[in-house]
């Protein structure tokens, strides 16, 4: 199987099983839809859902987190791991947010990648779910499956990206690295995956390096 045939497998399969795939973070506007995916470093959606309610129930603005102590910031979001540094970052960007930019969320990926504790993924996924542009942000799952499916040499997630955005249109990017993350999790995981049975890789074969 070509690479060609590899790439159109994998979208017809992602299509057919995520058709229109959803965020798998709780938020309520662009500001806690950013806390929200600055808490998902390093610790699951489902964790993340679970702290968030009663953290946006103290502080749901830049105006309100502003007002909040770092002590108390972290204290709630421990149970999401790197509470300290998270808590800090949460607390100093909510104090950017109002006084550089009024109280909203900045729609370039500079002013995003500018924030304390927002890294070039966090405002890849800001920058295609909240404002629409294309982007490919690559987490963990991403990462795996595109090298498993050969359509990356795994060197580094920065390579990574740069492949995904050439294998697919630029159209689809934004819920194609939804899709992915879904099946990851589901079907392609990191610890027991079997390829005989994960309905990519039974067919284009599963690769460790390309």
């Amino acid at each position: 199987m070509t690479k060609k045939e590899r790439i159109s497998f994998v979208e017809k399969t992602l299509d057919a099983l995520y058709p229109a795939p959803e965020i798998p973070l709780h938020f309520t506007s662009p500001y806690t839809f950013l806390i929200a995916v600055l808490l998902s470093a390093q610790c699951t959606d489902k964790r993340v859902n679970e702290v968030t309610p009663k953290l946006f129930k103290l502080a749901s603005t830049p105006e309100e987190m502003a007002k909040v102590s770092a002590k108390k910031i972290e204290e709630i979001i421990h149970p999401c791991g790197l509470a300290p540094a998270k808590s800090r970052h949460i607390l100093e960007l909510s104090k950017i947010l109002v006084k550089k930019y009024g109280g909203h969320i900045p729609s370039t990926f500079e002013d995003l990648e500018s924030l304390p504790g927002v890294g070039h993924k966090t405002a890849s996924v800001l920058m295609s779910q909240e404002f629409g542009v294309p982007a490919f942000p690559v987490d963990t799952h991403i990462h795996r499956l595109a090298m498993r499916w050969g359509l990356s040499d795994g060197s580094s997630v920065e390579q990574t990206e740069k492949d995904l955005k050439k294998a697919f249109a630029e159209n689809t990017w934004n819920k194609r690295h939804l899709q992915i993350i879904y099946f990851g999790r589901e079907y392609c995981t990191a610890r027991g995956h079997s390829p005989q049975l994960c309905p990519i890789c039974s067919r284009i074969g599963c690769r460790e390096k390309v």
